[in-house]
């Protein structure tokens, strides 16, 4: 059994939910001061990101763009492409989703680092007030050898550490008041690389392995009791948040013999053709039964790497998936889901795969890089992409291009030159879903409807090596 140690016990006061627009009309008022202004400032809480002073009252957010390359991070606006911050980080630098729409989880050196990207969105009855500061790197930080997986799901965020086993969740809607919201810390019976997922109902799924194998799945209660658990997922790794049922919440895991479900409190297996099939990296949608999923059938690849052009759309219903081959290679960069769960693969011959993921038909194929092999080592920059406010935003590092594309219609709308070189992205929007709720009453100008894509619960899955 796991035994958890409660730190600090918070919960939301207010869901962050969402149906609007970022580009949503902020009312009137004096910036800078005054009641927008400085209660803002006070009642948000910058911590210890930026200063108060530097923080500005705006009409409207822009998503911020942050890029992970040699040396550090850097962080680029999605409206112009003017770069807003540069941070130097020693190490490789992973990135992930904090779970707040504001932070990301910046993952280098046996440790992961809060980076506030200042976006600031507050609620103020029937509408909300926009707030932008210059991003920076925190001093939330927690020290965790080998950083693994950072999953925000409800109202928390779990941290893995491979090189101990060890897990950290977080209250991430407390990263805006300099605390980095530590609930509990717990941990595995042995390092591995593995991955936990905070449950709706207070629980925690969790693998268990060593650094030679793992093939456990364990669902744990509030108070670290095991109610469900397999050990038929060799190879465990990555995961995704489908729609959940009435019973609850509802995950898929990647194995090496086909996928585990977890739902309405079990575990249950998908059928698979053959002995081996590895879905090890892994993407979700809240309102979608549909993961999304890599498809690698080759226990032992030539040359160590297997270069799928097929992908899995599981159904988390009934544990079946679907084979859909596109014809073009693609990796562990090339995958997410669009605001109404549609399932994104980004492919070698330069192009955006937008399909139905019910169907598995392709609705729009977009022309986005240059053609592409996948690099022989994972930690090399490649093709990838990350989905917010409704676009796939795509890089190119090889031409050092972001193409934005509205995933509804499959539209460019917008290119942008990069300042650098990078390996990773994240986009943050200023709120955990990057939607915004706007109450009964509110205008019609208030009201866009222009829905971010969210990753189905904001997991980040980890690379597949």
């Amino acid at each position: 059994m796991i035994q958890m140690r409660s730190i600090v016990m918070k919960r939301r006061a207010v869901a962050l939910l969402g149906a609007g627009v970022l580009a949503l009309s902020a009312c009137g008022g004096p910036t800078g001061g005054g009641e927008g202004g400085s209660d803002a400032a006070a009642s948000d809480g910058g911590g210890d990101a930026a200063p108060a002073s530097d923080r500005a009252e705006v009409a409207a957010l822009s998503p911020r763009i942050v890029l992970a390359h040699e040396g550090g991070v850097t962080t680029i606006d999605s409206a112009d492409g003017s770069t807003v911050d540069s941070s130097d980080v020693e190490g490789y630098v992973r990135l992930n989703p904090a779970g707040d729409g504001r932070h990301v989880a910046v993952s280098a050196s046996d440790a992961i680092t809060m980076y506030d990207t200042g976006l600031l969105a507050q609620g103020h009855g029937d509408h909300f007030h926009y707030y932008v500061q210059s991003p920076a790197l925190t001093d939330l930080s927690i020290e965790a050898p080998m950083p693994g997986h950072v999953v925000p799901h409800g109202d928390r965020t779990a941290l893995f550490a491979d090189g101990t086993g060890d897990i950290t969740l977080i209250d991430p809607t407390a990263l805006a008041d300099g605390d980095l919201g530590t609930l509990e810390e717990t941990s595995t019976d042995a390092p591995h690389h593995g991955v936990a997922v905070p449950l709706s109902d207070g629980g925690l799924l969790v693998t268990q392995g060593t650094e030679d194998e793992r093939d456990t799945v364990q669902v744990l209660d509030a108070d670290g009791n095991v109610t469900a658990e397999t050990d038929d997922c060799p190879g465990v790794h990555g995961e995704a948040s489908a729609q959940p049922t009435e019973s609850g919440d509802v995950v898929s895991l990647g194995c090496e013999n086909g996928s585990v479900i977890y739902r309405d409190g079990e575990f249950h297996k998908v059928a698979i053709e053959g002995d081996y099939q590895r879905s090890g990296n892994q993407k979700g949608h809240e309102d979608s039964p549909i993961v999304l999923a890599d498809n690698k059938v080759e226990a032992d690849p030539a040359g160590g790497i297997e270069r799928p052009t097929s992908i899995a759309l599981i159904n988390t219903l009934d544990d079946t998936q679907q084979i859909v081959d596109l014809g073009s290679e693609y990796w562990f960069r090339s995958l997410d889901r669009g605001p109404d769960g549609e399932a994104l693969v980004l492919t070698a011959d330069g192009e955006l795969n937008i399909l139905d993921p019910e169907s598995g038909e392709i609705l729009h194929e977009v022309p986005v890089t240059g053609e592409w092999t996948e690099p022989d080592n994972w930690q090399e920059a490649g093709p990838m992409m990350a989905v917010a406010d409704g676009t796939a935003f795509v890089v190119d590092p090889e031409a050092q291009k972001l193409t934005m594309v509205d995933v509804a219609s499959g539209e460019v709308y917008r290119e942008l030159d990069l300042p650098v070189v990078p390996h990773e992205i994240q986009v943050a929007t200023g709120t955990a879903s990057g939607e915004y709720e706007i109450t009964p009453g509110a205008s019609d100008e208030e009201s866009h409807d222009h829905d971010d894509a969210s990753d189905g619960g904001g997991e980040h899955e980890g690379h597949d090596h």
